[in-house]
């Protein structure tokens, strides 16, 4: 009986170890807010318009975050299709197209694509400083040729990224970030990338992130959206889901897309956003999200920093 109690006594003191080193997991998992920041925005506090139009990217299988399959999309090759543009300059100051074409492992034009989030091509343009970001939605012809409106761009150089997933062909199913380069000319002045924070405003919300994501590691993010100091429940739903969350690398544009695994149930999302981030590189990365509240699409920025 000594010998059994003994057995017993030292059986629950190894559970609680577990539970108590468990629970300090866990806890150094959660991360905690940091500072807030007077510098938010899509041109790190200048003003740029971001289309109004639902837009969004594809996931990893059944566990949302950055589809690996894209890579980081720094690349106009992969898989045997190539994003192929006429458009190495555009104007700047005012609205303009950006035609371009996906071209498949036969080097022909590819005109069947699968509804991605309600759309069948996702495009973002964003400046080398992580400045000026749109995401849109463009047109297509019959002829495979795309045309992304995209308004005024300022003097830099940009990057274009088609966002897509075949739906015939040898690459059918498999979700695609392809880019190019271009140059907008003019006197291009960088604009500094804001410092990390944890919280930033936009059209009177604000916007708080929680979780400390490693690099390349799938990490949960929580990004909790308020006004006037009241949690918000009245997000509606944005392409299947309440809010869209693209990331772009300092330095690079390298691109990674996330987005909630937060259940759709009508106009009355919020205020916790739950995501799974699976950030490739260490460093700074840009955060874009996107959300709808009154039939009004707001867009919100803010520093990440990735260890």
């Amino acid at each position: 009986m000594i010998t059994s109690s003994r057995f017993t006594a030292r059986r629950r003191g190894l559970a609680a170890a577990c539970a108590a080193a468990a629970l300090a997991l866990t806890l150094a998992a959660c991360g905690s807010p940091g500072n807030s920041s007077s510098m938010p925005g899509m041109d790190h506090g200048a003003a740029s318009s971001v289309s109004s139009s639902p837009s969004a990217s594809p996931a990893m299988g059944d566990m949302p975050g950055m589809d690996m399959a894209s890579g980081n999309g720094l690349s106009d090759t992969q898989g045997g299709y190539r994003l192929t543009s006429k458009d190495a300059t555009l104007p700047s100051g005012k609205q303009t197209a950006y035609r371009f074409t996906i071209t498949g492992p036969d080097s022909k034009p590819v005109t069947d694509f699968a509804l991605d989030q309600t759309k069948r091509m996702h495009f973002y343009a964003i400046r080398s400083d992580l400045t000026g970001f749109q995401h849109i939605h463009p047109t297509p012809a019959a002829d495979g040729t795309w045309s992304a409106d995209l308004a005024s761009l300022a003097a830099g150089s940009w990057r274009m990224f088609a966002s897509f997933t075949p739906d015939a062909g040898s690459g059918k199913g498999k979700d695609f970030v392809l880019s190019r380069t271009l140059t907008v000319p003019g006197n291009a002045t960088k604009t500094p990338l804001p410092a990390a924070t944890t919280t930033t405003e936009v059209d009177g919300y604000t916007i708080t992130v929680e979780g400390e994501p490693m690099a390349g590691m799938a990490h949960p993010l929580t990004v909790s959206v308020s006004k006037d100091g009241k949690p918000v429940t009245d997000l509606q739903p944005y392409l299947d889901t309440y809010a869209h969350l693209t990331a772009f690398h300092e330095g690079d544009a390298a691109f990674a897309h996330l987005h909630p695994t937060t259940k759709v149930t009508g106009d009355h999302g919020g205020p916790d956003l739950s995501f799974h981030a699976e950030l490739p590189t260490s460093g700074n990365w840009r955060l874009f999200l996107q959300f709808r509240t009154g039939g009004t699409l707001h867009t919100a920025a803010l520093t990440l920093r990735v260890g």
